[in-house]
C-alpha cells in the first residue's frame, strides 16, 4: 500500500462505528471504542536470508517514517511513548483495556496524535521472530493507560 492508501484507511477508521462486540473485518480488528489495521501484511519468514529480512525492515522503517510525516502534517507533533513499562504492568497483573493491552503486547513505542474526539497510533507490530514486523495502526476512543 502507498502512503496515500495508507491515510485512506485511517480516514475511513475514524469515521467508523465502533461495534459492540470485538470482531475482524478483513485487515481490521474492531472492537467497542477501537479499530486496529493492518496497513502492511506480516509475512512468514521461512528460508529467507538475512539480507531479505534487513531489506524488508528497511522498508517498513521508510513506510513508517513517510506516513507519520503526514499524520504529524495533519494533527501535530505526535506523543511517542515506549510501551516496555505498560508490558511490566500487565506482566504484574495489571489489566489494561483494550486496543492498548493488545497494541502493548506487540509494540515497543507508539506515534500518537489526537485527531478531534479519537486517538491515532502508529506502531510497528512484531509478532516473533518467524514473521517480518507489520505496520500498524489504531483509531480509538480509549484514553492511553
Amino acid at each position: 500500500m502507498t502512503t496515500a492508501e495508507h491515510l485512506e484507511t485511517i480516514d475511513r477508521l475514524r469515521t467508523r462505528e465502533f461495534p459492540a462486540v470485538r470482531g475482524r473485518s478483513g485487515p481490521v480488528v474492531s472492537g467497542p471504542g477501537y479499530h486496529l489495521a493492518e496497513l502492511g501484511g506480516s509475512r512468514w519468514y521461512g528460508d529467507e536470508d538475512a539480507a531479505d529480512r534487513l531489506a524488508g525492515e528497511e522498508q517498513l522503517s521508510a513506510e513508517h517514517g513517510a506516513l507519520a510525516e503526514r499524520l504529524t502534517d495533519r494533527w501535530g507533533t505526535p506523543q511517542v511513548f515506549g510501551l516496555h513499562g505498560l508490558l511490566a504492568r500487565t506482566g504484574a497483573g495489571e489489566e489494561l483495556p483494550q486496543p492498548w493491552q493488545e497494541v502493548c503486547a506487540t509494540a515497543g513505542h507508539i506515534h500518537l496524535w489526537r485527531a478531534q474526539d479519537r486517538w491515532v497510533a502508529l506502531y510497528t507490530a512484531h509478532w516473533g521472530a518467524d514473521h517480518s514486523p507489520q505496520l500498524m495502526a489504531a483509531v480509538t476512543v480509549i484514553d492511553p493507560p
